[in-house]
């Protein structure tokens, strides 16, 4: 019988039926490979003739699927005929080979690159390439090589397994097992790699993968602790990017995820230059984008040093005053809060100054016709009353609005 070659023990030439991987890399049918280490005490590889220093051997379980797989899709004549999604692909002795292959092979990318060219074939290849154990395989090399090595070989491994995954539609029960094995330290850590080095569609793969597992416990000092200031430095760049919206769009909602995480977290984006970064993309960002790029200032402004770097951007006043009343509510409610932190605790002349020539006064003004209640027309009128006294002097300063906030007597 006619079999893929990867399915072969390179010992006895058959069909193995309990796979196990060596140190090498390769694998033997288990009873072979011990035989020829302690029967025969021969200390190389078989089929690399490498030498051997550590004698463990490990079930390969993914490759004993894959040939479970194959005898029953391929070799089951007495069982029922599978319905049309349940049915191998034409590509299936490949798909199957090819996920063999990869997963012994220390040469993975030209095999990662056919896999994805047969995957992106139809949904067909996709079913038959998930059915037949591809996205566990993919897993175990994505987080594995990077814990393991650290050479552009297992850099380059470790992003092409990522593409991959990427292409894939996946189902709850493959985007839980994914995230499993992503939630360990070391593979958060390949992540925090892939968002700092990786091309544009891995990085945006493991900045999405970052937001998924947010949605979970994640705990963000494994990541911060290990990259520091360079991660969040990439997460900028990403916020910054003008050609895929979705990345950008993403890192931004996974910095709020990680400033809400600590207040050292949000010292280091400080230290990265990140208020710097978010003002600057403030004005030309849509509604959705603005709202979370506000909300990271207030973050960031809940610290003193986030209010300094703030106050040392000649812009960042105005920045938040042109949004207010154009944007959306929430925007409008969140830059009130900010200018409220900034004017709190930092009431200089010129501040107060930038406050008038950049029009935030005058919207502050406008919030009090709000009608009903509400809590960002409560926060302007504790800033106007705060500081009426000194914009009272303003000739752009309603004088009946002195009288409406109590501030007649304090200015006289």
């Amino acid at each position: 019988m006619d079999f893929p070659q990867d399915f072969r023990c390179p010992i006895s030439m058959e069909l193995m039926e309990e796979p196990v991987t060596i140190s090498t890399g390769v694998s033997y049918e288990r009873k072979n490979i011990e035989k020829w280490l302690f029967t025969y005490m021969k200390t190389t590889c078989p089929a690399t003739m490498q030498r051997i220093e550590n004698y463990d051997v490990t079930p390969n379980h993914t490759l004993k699927r894959l040939i479970l797989s194959w005898q029953q899709n391929g070799y089951a004549p007495s069982s029922p005929p599978p319905s049309p999604a349940q049915q191998p692909s034409t590509k299936h002795d490949e798909l199957v080979s090819l996920i063999g292959t990869v997963g012994s092979t220390p040469f993975k990318v030209s095999s990662l690159k056919k896999l994805k060219a047969i995957i992106e074939m139809g949904n067909e290849t996709k079913r038959d390439f998930k059915k037949s154990g591809g996205v566990e395989a993919l897993v175990n090399i994505a987080v594995q090589v990077l814990d393991e090595n650290s050479d552009f070989a297992a850099f380059r491994d470790c992003e092409e397994a990522l593409l991959v995954l990427h292409h894939l539609e996946l189902s709850e029960e493959d985007e839980s097992l994914i995230q499993s094995c992503f939630s360990r330290p070391e593979s958060k850590k390949a992540l925090a790699v892939m968002v700092q080095r990786g091309s544009a569609e891995a990085r945006f793969y493991a900045i999405s993968m970052f937001q998924k597992l947010a949605m979970a416990k994640f705990d963000w000092n494994v990541v911060i602790q290990d990259q520091g200031m360079d991660f969040f430095k990439s997460m900028l760049e990403l916020v910054s990017d003008g050609i895929c919206t979705k990345a950008s769009s993403t890192a931004l909602q996974v910095l709020i995820e990680i400033f809400n995480s600590s207040k050292k977290s949000r010292l280091k984006a400080i230290e990265a230059g990140a208020m710097c970064v978010l003002i600057e993309f403030l004005p030309d960002s849509n509604h959705s984008k603005c709202e979370k790029v506000m909300e990271l200032i207030k973050l960031l402004c809940e610290c003193a040093e986030g209010r300094l770097a703030f106050l040392e951007h000649g812009l960042a006043i105005g920045a938040i005053s042109k949004k207010l009343l154009h944007a959306s509510n929430c925007a409008t409610k969140i830059g009130v809060k900010i200018l409220w932190a900034i004017c709190k605790y930092h009431p200089t002349e010129r501040v107060l100054e930038e406050f008038v020539a950049f029009g935030a006064v005058k919207k502050l003004v406008a919030l009090l016709h709000i009608n009903g209640p509400s809590s960002t027309k409560d926060k302007a009128v504790m800033i106007l009353k705060m500081h009426g006294s000194s914009w009272m002097r303003c000739p752009c300063f309603p004088t009946e609005l002195g009288d409406y906030l109590g501030l007649v007597n304090d200015f006289s």
